[in-house]
């Protein structure tokens, strides 16, 4: 079961870095069938440029930090505020955060890395914002993905940041102990994988640059 949100005065923690790993748009998306390639190309950028906009949106973060090889994109990411980084990790999605968080503490010292996925067009600040006031810095917490099998944000102390996204990812984050946080934020919890993602997170008002992008 999930945990109930803690009082509304508990507050989030202070100092708080976002992490956005950024699939190269060109190569994202390819779930998203029946689109033309230019298409989805243009969701997967829009996507994240949402995504990040409403994390810089949110009062207790302090700094997004995205992580992309593709330069191109990573300057449009640079131009919409965050701090950007090429991915030293490759393939290894839990290894591109993991060296993330280490800099992100080489930076700006007593920081707290949060993880979020790219790819939440519907994101909004008090979405965010409601996690993290929820999780309060006790520890590893993550919350869950609309489907019930997924992650879509995770956060721990640097010191215990130990990521476990991928195929079954709630599971594997509360067999390693982290919490489980689910509250009223639908736009954190929407993950758009495929149509059927993006119908859904239409229908709970995406940001601007996605709303273009699928012709809204």
């Amino acid at each position: 079961m999930p945990e109930t949100p803690p009082p509304a005065d508990a507050g989030p923690p202070r100092g708080v870095t976002v992490l956005v790993p950024v699939k190269p748009p060109a190569r994202g998306k390819s779930r998203l069938a029946g689109l033309p390639d230019e298409e989805r190309r243009e969701l997967a950028a829009a996507f994240a440029l949402d995504t990040v906009a409403a994390a810089l949106a949110t009062p207790s973060v302090e700094h997004v930090l995205a992580v992309t090889d593709d330069f191109r994109f990573a300057a449009e990411l640079a131009q919409a505020g965050c701090t950007v980084l090429p991915d030293g990790a490759g393939e290894d999605l839990n290894a591109t955060l993991a060296q993330a968080a280490a800099e992100a503490g080489r930076r700006w010292p007593g920081t707290v890395p949060v993880a979020l996925c790219a790819d939440l067009p519907a994101l909004r600040p008090e979405h965010l914002g409601g996690f993290l006031a929820a999780w309060d810095g006790r520890g590893p917490a993550f919350v869950p993905d609309a489907l019930g099998t997924g992650t879509t944000a995770y956060a721990a102390p640097l010191a215990v940041f130990d990521p476990r996204f991928g195929a079954g990812s709630r599971e594997a984050h509360l067999a390693a102990g982290a919490r489980e946080l689910a509250g009223p934020w639908p736009g954190l919890r929407q993950d758009v994988d495929d149509a059927g993602d993006l119908g859904r997170a239409l229908v709970l008002g995406v940001g601007p640059r996605t709303a273009r992008a699928a012709g809204r």
